[in-house]
């Protein structure tokens, strides 16, 4: 602390400098605009100040001085007030620095209120007194009838108060190294460790600071063998803070050639309990034994038994779940192990006179006599717990109160058989039996498929929700519709899923399990909350509706006593706080699934969202989540949070990767994927009114005007199921108003975070023009964009650029000019934004990234508009492919020649495949 106001702590020979500064007002912006910052401001200090690092200042200033409680921070605390930090700036840096400041006097001066102080005899208090009195109250100002001088010269020695217990810089830096007393059993090859009085010794070793690796007994430097001619007086002066710090160590000042001191077991552990920290915080390296810090301490450990499950492969409910009470009875244990009855009995005595360090099967055990007594009482005690409750407790996050008496020391030992000690051990995967192709499945799973099957159905089983988070293209839908087979329950299958993929979902069905009741629930006729009994009228074993449409049905969705619950691209509720989010949650269903390739896109808080509607509780709330795993994890990087966290989530985890060999090997090189995306209500008028237009003039004309007349109507149609803003070429907006563009932009999203490679196919240059502009402002990066109009050169120069390994992620081509003649295995994904009526064609450009050379599955996306002639042709290609090379092979003109009964035929819109505005 000095006279300017800046607070300065020297700990491990390292200045923090410029905490606070007096003369910089707290800003307020930050915390207004980032509450989150505050929190983590509060949070921070209310650390300093439960751990006793704070120290009392005196500021002096022109204008007057008050007092101040400042944090104490020592070079460990580095990567804690980096967390503040909002940015980089010196600003940043202020902001952080005063809020803390701030924070921690506020804290102390609540804590503090109201101690009584003594007041001089004289009846004046001298500066010393008023600096007290104002520490104690809301009001830090001294009075300014204190002389100034005196006010100055007093905040200098308290200044020189703080700097007083921190380390000074030096060569040489004292380390204490802890030896224990040999045992019986013993093997120790160095002697000096070899004691059989049962004292511990604290040895006393020199480390230089330029060189840490060397490190010498101070017997060494007694010797003459020194590292500088100052190491003496250096060591010396180190042992004098040493002392000052753990008294029971005043023996080494006592001797010439200080060395070493022996303590008795019990003087041991008081020593490490209260004076290691405050040893390392000034500077003093202190070596323990290797096992101190994974010590053993007895502990009650809860013995469970659960039934198991059968596998995944019956049909009826096991009636197990996170709400599943489960008994058990408490239960004596020491690092893993059971105690017996012998042992302890053995620990009781040892308690009873009074120690409090003993050895147990060879092991270092630290015992608590209270605590102890505690425990013996409460073993072969009978208990009963939530599933929930078990996992949280075991994992050291709350859950099962203890036996009064029992000390909360993190996390409490479960052991368990059956599916809760699968579900402790992590072993859910490798229970679940894979599941062959089910009875009513049209096809054949693969194999990494009928293990995916098998789990989610043995999960579902056990009343616990499944996060199916395969990568995109390894048919996560075909697993859910083989586990709506294989464990058939007696309420329907509530699916739920964005618009643009619901139509898609109704035609898996029909292609692998035609035996199954579907319904959709969407459109201006669905069903209605006076539609009583919903259930009845249903009358279906799976119902298909989306998000916007279970936010607006609540009320409906949310009577109907459903059996399982699945939800497609389950990102859809990472922000609970939305209405569909809401929504969801109230939908009551024992089975549970999400299907994401993207469980975690911006941040961890993501993954409590979709677990908490899979498995409510599991994770705790929301503010418990956020201080147990999404600050450390997000903020300080804590590794062993984020481990935690993935022992926690993993067992309800299934994730695959294409680019897993072992995946691979199951796959065909190319996996073709036709989608039916609706139309919007935008783009439905247009439609129609085109076709209306084109029926109307079609019949009046003859000959090679209606052959003009039926193709250029046509090409306005597919401009349409494009986007309006193609049909009509007003440069208006894009977002928003086309199913097709925002399926599109959802799965270049997906494909953009995964990292890979992808070319999108348009046969309209002024489509993948507009396509070019949205996608660059999108993606912050300009695609590539390749039509008729680009020159040779430029042409290679693109190839080149996006063969690189890192260029560009997209590549938009026209279908004539990008469609042959072209090597691009960097894309793993192909999209055929709008369709060519001959497959060769198709083929053709597909083949561009699926060739010799490529390396990855490529995934090829074909987007069709539901209900429109882009549906009917493509059927007709599916099922007549052989037939369309021929018939349809060039391209829309064997349309022309249809009647207009048939144009009709082909031309109308369903409109029961309209979507509503999400």
């Amino acid at each position: 602390m000095n006279s300017s106001g800046s607070s300065t702590a020297y700990i491990d020979g390292v200045a923090t400098t410029e905490l606070v500064r007096e003369d910089r007002p707290v800003p307020d912006g930050g915390g207004e605009q980032h509450p989150e910052r505050i929190d983590r401001v509060w949070s921070v200090a209310n650390w300093f100040v439960a751990a006793g690092r704070v120290v009392p200042g005196l500021v002096f200033t022109e204008s007057g001085a008050r007092s101040q409680w400042w944090p104490l921070p020592s070079a460990n605390d580095r990567d804690l007030l980096r967390s503040l930090l909002p940015g980089p700036s010196a600003t940043d840096h202020a902001w952080a620095a005063d809020a803390l400041a701030d924070a921690v006097d506020k804290l102390m001066r609540s804590r503090v209120a109201g101690v009584s102080t003594t007041k001089s005899k004289r009846g004046k208090r001298s500066v010393a007194e008023a600096w007290v009195v104002s520490l104690n109250s809301a009001d830090p100002t001294l009075p300014k009838t204190l002389n100034t001088h005196e006010v100055q010269e007093f905040s200098e020695k308290v200044a020189a108060w703080v700097r007083g217990a921190a380390a000074t810089q030096t060569r040489t830096r004292v380390v204490l190294r802890i030896e224990e007393p040999i045992s019986t059993t013993s093997s120790t090859p160095d002697p000096p460790t070899q004691r059989s009085d049962g004292l511990w010794s604290v040895r006393v070793l020199a480390q230089d600071a330029d060189e840490p690796t060397l490190v010498v007994p101070a017997s060494d430097l007694w010797d003459g063998l020194a590292f500088s001619p100052s190491a003496v007086a250096e060591l010396l002066e180190a042992l004098g803070r040493v002392v000052r710090i753990a008294p029971e160590l005043s023996s080494l000042l006592a001797s010439s050639r200080p060395a070493d001191v022996l303590l008795a077991t019990e003087d041991l552990v008081q020593f490490v309990r209260e004076r290691v920290g405050p040893l390392v915080e000034a500077g003093v390296g202190v070596a323990l034994p290797s096992w101190w810090s994974s010590r053993h301490r007895v502990k009650l450990r809860a013995k469970a038994k659960s039934k198991r499950s059968s596998g995944g492969t019956s049909g009826t409910a096991a009636g197990f779940g996170f709400d599943q009470l489960v008994s058990f009875t408490w239960e004596a244990a020491l690092g893993g192990r059971r105690l017996t009855k012998a042992e302890l009995e053995e620990l009781e005595a040892a308690a009873a006179s009074k120690q409090s360090l003993v050895r147990v099967r060879g092991e270092w055990v630290e015992l608590d006599a209270d605590e102890l007594a505690a425990v013996i009482s409460a073993v072969g005690q009978a208990g009963s717990a939530t599933t929930s409750e078990l996992v949280r407790s075991a994992m050291g996050l709350g859950g099962i109160a203890l036996p009064v008496g029992v000390s909360d020391t993190g996390s409490l030992e479960v052991s368990a058989t059956g599916w809760v000690g699968d579900l402790l051990d992590g072993a859910l995967h490798s229970s679940a039996s894979p599941i062959e192709d089910p009875k009513g499945f049209i096809g054949s799973l693969r194999p990494y498929q009928k293990r995916g099957a098998g789990w989610l159905s043995f999960l579902g089983q056990l009343g616990l929700g499944a996060c199916l988070a395969d990568d995109m293209g390894l048919g996560k839908t075909a697993q859910v519709i083989a586990t709506v087979l294989a464990d058939p329950i007696d309420a329907p299958t509530l699916i739920v899923c964005p618009v643009s993929v619901l139509g898609n979902w109704q035609r898996e069905f029909e292609k692998f399990a035609p035996t199954l009741r579907v319904k959709i629930h969407h459109g201006v006729d669905r069903l209605r909350a006076e539609d009583q009994p919903f259930a009845d009228r249903a009358a279906a074993d799976v119902v298909l509706t989306t998000y916007s449409i279970v936010a607006r049905d609540t009320e409906v969705l949310s009577s109907v006593p459903w059996g399982r619950l699945v939800l497609d691209e389950a990102q859809q509720v990472k922000n609970p706080g939305t209405a569909q989010a809401r929504a969801i949650r109230k939908i009551d269903a024992p089975r549970r699934i999400a299907l994401t390739g993207t469980p975690v896109e911006n941040r961890v808080s993501e993954l409590w969202a979709l677990m908490n509607v899979l498995n409510p509780g599991l994770l705790g709330t929301s503010s418990e989540f956020k201080r147990r795993f999404a600050v450390p994890i997000e903020t300080n990087g804590d590794t062993a949070a984020a481990e935690l966290l993935r022992r926690i989530a993993g067992p309800f985890m299934l994730r695959r990767l294409k680019t897993d060999r072992s995946i691979i090997t199951d796959l065909p090189e190319k996996i073709e994927q036709t989608e039916q995306v609706p139309l919007s209500r935008e783009q439905a008028t247009l439609y129609q009114a085109i076709v209306n237009d084109l029926l109307e003039r079609a019949d009046e004309a003859e000959g090679i005007e209606r052959r003009g007349l039926v193709l250029a109507g046509i090409a306005k149609l597919k401009q349409v199921c494009n986007h309006p803003a193609h049909f009509a070429k007003d440069g208006s907006t894009l977002h928003g108003r086309s199913g097709k563009l925002d399926r599109t932009l959802e799965l270049l999203d997906e494909i953009v975070e995964a990292g890979d490679r992808v070319l999108c196919f348009t046969q309209f240059a002024e489509w993948g023009a507009l396509l070019a502009t949205h996608f660059a402002k999108r993606y912050g990066e300009s695609p590539l964009w390749l039509h008729g109009g680009v020159a040779r050169k430029k042409r290679d120069e693109m190839v080149e650029i996006f063969g690189q390994p890192n260029g560009p992620q997209i590549f938009l081509l026209s279908l004539k000019a990008g469609g042959s003649g072209l090597n691009l295995t960097a894309a793993s994904h192909v999209i055929h934004l709008d369709r060519w009526w001959n497959p060769a064609v198709e083929d053709q450009a597909t083949d561009r990234a699926f060739r010799i050379g490529q390396t990855r599955t490529v995934l090829v996306h074909k987007f069709v508009s539901a209900g429109t002639i882009e549906e009917r042709i493509d059927s007709m290609i599916q099922s007549k492919r052989s037939l369309a090379n021929s018939v349809v092979g060039t391209g829309e003109a064997w349309l022309s020649d249809l009647s207009t009964a048939d144009l009709r035929d082909v031309l109308t819109l369903r409109e029961s495949t309209i979507g509503e505005a999400e």
